[in-house]
Parts: C-alpha cells; structure tokens; sequence
C-alpha cells in the first residue's frame, strides 16, 4: 500500500507478517538487536521519511525488553520523519496496574501510556484492554478493539449444542453477554472471591449451568489459577464439557501445567496477540488469529475511515 509502513520488533514476528500478508505489503526491515551490554539497537534500515508508520509491538513478556523495543522504534521512526507514527499493541502490558489498590503503589498502566505519547507515537491502536479506562490514560488517540468475532467464530465452527457463556467475575458481565449474545448461549456467572493479586477463591455459580457445555470467556489467563479454580468449580455443579476462550494467553509460571493436568478442561482458545512458543504447545490450547482484524483497521486508519464497525464489541 502506498505511504504505508508497517514494523515490528522480537515481540511477535509472527502477527506482524500475517498483517502484512492481509494488506499485501512487506514488512519494513528493522534492524531489533541488542548490543553486548544488554541495551537495545534499532536501526530501520528503509526510508520511511513521510510515511504512515505503524509499529506492531505487544508489550507481552519479556514484558521490559518489548516496552523498550516499542519505545525505541517510535523513537527511531520519529526522528526518521515517518508522517504519523501508530503504536499497534495487541497486548497492552502493565495493564493491570491501573489504579492504586493499595498504599503507596503506583498506576503503571498509566506510566507506560506517558512513556509510549513522549516516544513520539501519535495514535495507539490495542485489543481487549484488561481495563476500558486505560484509553483515557492516552493523550492521543486510541482505537480498542476486541477479538470477540474470531474467537466466537471458532465455536461456531465447532457446532457445540446446548451452550452457556460463563463470566469468571461480575466485572466481565458484559463481554460474557457480548459473547452469550454472539453465541446464542445462555449466561452465567462465578463469584469469587481475590485473596491476592494472583489467587482467587470460587463462592458461587450464579445461573443455570447443569448438564449443559459452557465457554468461560476472559481477556487474560495468566498462571491460570483462577481459570483452573472455575473449572472445578463448574463441574462441581454439573456441566457437561468446559470450554474457554481467552483474548491474551499470557501463560505464565505454572500455567501451562496447570492447563496439561486439568482434566475437565476441555480446550482453551486464545487469540495470537502474545505468540504461542514451542513450549507452550499442548494439545488443549488452541491460538486463532487477529491479523485480519488488526489489518483491516491499520487500513482504514491509513485511508482515514471509520473503525467503528470493529470495536463496537455489542453491536459485532
């Protein structure tokens, strides 16, 4: 495409090629290394002078190195006279450090946002924000769209009769009933209760789940305690096969155990906002793609159109 320049840095080739592919163009070369101290090198190494720059970066983990990475790309673009320069981050980390919970922490989910406007990034383009508020964090604009579509198109595909959507807390009622909606499912809720950042105790199952095959829908499974938590829980009261279908399969620590010895977890669908690594291949995880979607908003935002046919996570 004409004045289109699309980068990206270690954090996920992968994405970024299958973007590209989407838009039949090629990626920019960009030189993302690092020098023998550990500090991070960026060269673009074709003119992008007067180009509408989009960088496709998550900041999943290594979560230090790809902020870095991000921010110093933005930097290089900047100074290379790119005409707008777009932080595309499929996965916004830091995200849940987005207010103060406790004394004397800080709203990391807000520092970074300052860090990535300073860079030089003019427009932010993410996913499935852990927390709607962050777009407000940004003095730039920001585009926030959902995989809601690709994942519940998957399920679609698989035909599964006699379906519940299932929220794994009040706050995600309404993606569950977006879901619920999507899938022509019933909704249920589990009401837990958080112990500490990242252990969580099941109380109850709000709904009608028995016999029936229910979908937990999160935005993030991180070490998976909570997701292995409610599918016990489920069980317990007589569903028949449990899904889940999550945005961003962070898949930290014992994640990936947790998911292998969990035995009444039928599959886990994640999207390829963070890459799937070779170690993390198991035979119930199941990655689906975004680059269509991430595509076709780069290139209504490149034409200057309306993207809010894609974000409208209700009305999808």
């Amino acid at each position: 495409m004409n004045g289109l320049a699309i980068c990206t840095g270690n954090a996920n080739k992968a994405l970024a090629k299958g973007i590209c592919k989407h838009l039949g163009t090629h990626l920019t070369d960009v030189l993302v290394s690092k020098f023998s101290e550990g500090e991070v090198r960026v060269q673009i190494e074709e003119n992008i002078r007067g180009k509408d720059v989009f960088i496709v970066q998550p900041t999943c983990p290594p979560t230090n190195d790809n902020l870095m990475e991000l921010l110093i790309m933005i930097d290089a673009a900047r100074r290379a006279s790119a005409k707008r320069i777009t932080a595309v981050l499929p996965y916004y980390g830091y995200a849940r450090q987005d207010r103060k919970d406790q004394p004397r922490v800080p709203i990391t989910a807000k520092l970074v946002a300052n860090l990535i406007v300073a860079a030089g990034a003019k427009r932010v383009l993410t996913m499935d924000l852990h927390a709607n508020q962050i777009q407000g964090f940004f003095d730039i604009p920001v585009d926030h769209l959902y995989g809601i579509n690709e994942l519940c198109d998957y399920f679609i595909d698989k035909k599964l009769k006699n379906l519940v959507v299932v929220s794994p807390d009040v706050g995600g009622i309404k993606m569950a009933r977006a879901y619920a909606k999507r899938l022509g499912a019933g909704l249920a809720i589990v009401d837990k209760r958080r112990d500490n950042p990242e252990k969580t105790e099941v109380m109850h199952i709000l709904g009608n789940v028995k016999g029936k095959n229910a979908v937990l829908v999160d935005d993030i499974v991180a070490t998976a305690g909570s997701l292995v938590e409610a599918i016990g829980a489920l069980k317990k009261k007589g569903v028949k096969d449990v899904y889940a279908a999550i945005s961003h399969g962070i898949l930290s620590g014992p994640a990936v155990s947790r998911i292998k010895a969990c035995k009444d977890l039928k599959e886990l669908v994640i999207t390829d906002s963070i890459p799937l690594t070779k170690s993390k291949k198991i035979k119930n995880i199941t990655a689906v793609t975004v680059a269509s979607l991430l595509a076709e908003a780069i290139q209504r935002i490149h034409n200057e159109e309306s993207i809010s046919c894609l974000f409208d996570e209700t009305t999808r």
